[in-house]
């Protein structure tokens, strides 16, 4: 699927659509806390399952409980609507 970069005012809109996100340092930032570490990695492998879905895939780290998620488009060099597809993948699995 090819990635249509996001104009300024998609990127605007942005907070509204998926509120749980911020836009940092030109990408869409989100930390998430779960339980312990086994909760936070099953969520992984779930958002991992979805990204290959799309073949696009987040820059994250994760450290015991905590997932830290940044989604770029590194093909526009910037945000596409893969990004954003991604993201409300991602909420929808965190319910």
């Amino acid at each position: 699927m090819a990635a249509a970069p996001l104009s300024a005012d998609q990127i605007r809109a942005l907070p509204a659509d998926l509120p749980a996100w911020t836009v940092r340092d030109g990408k869409l930032h989100r930390d998430c806390r779960f339980a312990d570490f086994s909760e936070a990695f099953g969520f992984m492998a779930r958002v991992a399952l979805a990204a290959e879905s799309l073949g696009h895939h987040p820059e994250w780290t994760n450290v015991w409980n905590r997932v830290t998620i940044d989604l770029t488009t590194h093909d526009c060099g910037g945000l596409s609507d893969l990004d954003v597809a991604l993201a409300h993948q991602i909420d929808r699995l965190l319910g």
